[in-house]
């Protein structure tokens, strides 16, 4: 094994996954840290963790241990995978991890890029745009969890981390690989262990992947580890020959949590045409709706039948005030990873879920512990098969076209 990612929740590690796949590595993807070793053959491999919303300290335990089993493989060069739009508080998860795997790896030189411009996020002067507008206008600022209420990656980093952050403006980074490497000695000498990066293309991406050639550690979106492989093809290290892929006859279901502009315009969209199923928050945490008669209900629709708990930011924060943030959210979480054990014991081969938290439920329910890694559905979320006779695809909340739930059964049976 080349290349260890950790990545810091389920749907993020799979649009790692299929970066890296499409660029040319045989990967992996595991859920949570495996016991014994990899299989023969894999080249990245991507620790897939919960990690996202927990309490810093574990966080950084589970990233360590993470890591600890990506050295036992081999691997030269480690990645820490966190979304696009910088999901974190000023408590952490990212600061610290960061942290903690730079002390570990003896790390000075930390790139810091979210970017992935293929969904529309860029990074300008250190500041964060979906699209075009920025991080805090975007919807983000309404996440049930982690509210991004800074577009500043600089200036929301800092109070996560012990270490100086600095910045590699887009004036270098379009100078190319050369210019970056400079860059970041420049703000290494000047103080900073995290140096935030600039992207606005795929092509500066490819510049700082070629300028990272060599470092211990890097951590961003997927986005950025797009130049990563080729720095190991240039030395023959890979072998450019992924796993074929097989689509899987049957039923396909669809189970949404996430409250992102993107997935509710998804099951708005999806719902005209399919059968689909609200879930109160309320319902569920009061026991007025059981994961058997949801998933019983899902299993005798016609179409592509969706059960979705998304709803507007103002309903989210109603349900928080009335149940609390953290019961609630495992309330809804527990419920779809109960709902999809119902649905795989029913005889269903194909499940899409939407959302980080919701797809991180649902992995942990079924006890998927490795992923192959299939065709790319829509920018960041790939086909997955997690068994004989069961194949998944794990959406981002922020991911996807209108059509996506339509798209990526398409995908999975074919």
């Amino acid at each position: 094994m080349l290349l260890g990612c950790i990545g810091d929740d389920f749907t993020g590690s799979s649009d790692l996954a299929n970066t890296l796949s499409k660029e040319g590595m045989r990967v992996v993807q595991y859920t949570g840290v495996p016991e014994g070793p990899a299989a023969a053959g894999v080249e990245a491999g991507v620790v897939a963790l919960k990690s996202r919303s927990t309490d810093p300290s574990d966080a950084v335990e589970q990233s360590l241990a993470a890591l600890r089993w990506l050295r036992a493989q081999g691997c030269e060069q480690f990645f820490f995978k966190y979304c696009s739009t910088f999901d974190s508080t000023p408590d952490g998860n990212i600061g610290p991890v960061a942290d903690a795997l730079a002390a570990e790896l003896d790390a000075h030189r930390v790139i810091v890029c979210p970017a992935f411009p293929g969904t529309g996020r860029s990074v300008y002067q250190g500041h964060l745009f979906v699209n075009d507008v920025l991080l805090n206008e975007s919807g983000m600022q309404n996440h049930p969890l982690t509210p991004m209420t800074d577009p500043d990656i600089r200036r929301w980093l800092r109070p996560q981390t012990k270490h100086g952050v600095g910045h590699v403006p887009a004036a270098d980074v379009l100078k190319g690989a050369e210019a970056i490497r400079a860059g970041l000695d420049a703000a290494h000498e000047a103080g900073a262990l995290h140096i935030v990066v600039d992207a606005l293309q795929d092509a500066d991406l490819r510049e700082i992947g070629a300028a990272a050639d060599g470092l211990p550690l890097i951590t961003g979106g997927s986005g950025v580890a797009l130049g990563l492989p080729a720095n190991f093809r240039r030395r023959g290290l890979t072998s450019a020959d992924g796993a074929a892929w097989r689509g899987q006859a049957g039923q396909c279901v669809a189970l949404s949590g996430s409250c992102s502009n993107a997935t509710r315009a998804q099951v708005a969209l999806h719902r005209k045409t399919n059968p689909a199923f609200e879930i109160v928050a309320a319902d569920v945490i009061e026991g007025r709706v059981t994961a058997a008669s949801m998933a019983d209900q899902l299993v005798a629709a016609d179409g592509i039948p969706l059960a979705f708990s998304s709803a507007d930011p103002d309903v989210v924060r109603e349900v928080q005030a009335t149940f609390g943030r953290e019961a609630s959210a495992a309330a809804l979480e527990g419920f779809f990873a109960e709902v999809s054990r119902e649905l795989v014991a029913r005889g269903v081969p194909k499940i899409l879920t939407a959302g980080g938290e919701t797809s991180g439920a649902v992995v942990e329910g079924l006890a998927l512990r490795t992923l192959e890694i299939g065709p790319e559905i829509d920018p960041g979320v790939p086909a997955l098969r997690a068994g004989d006779d069961l194949v998944i695809a794990l959406k981002s909340g922020n991911f996807g076209a209108p059509d996506y739930f339509a798209k990526a059964a398409a995908v999975l049976g074919a």
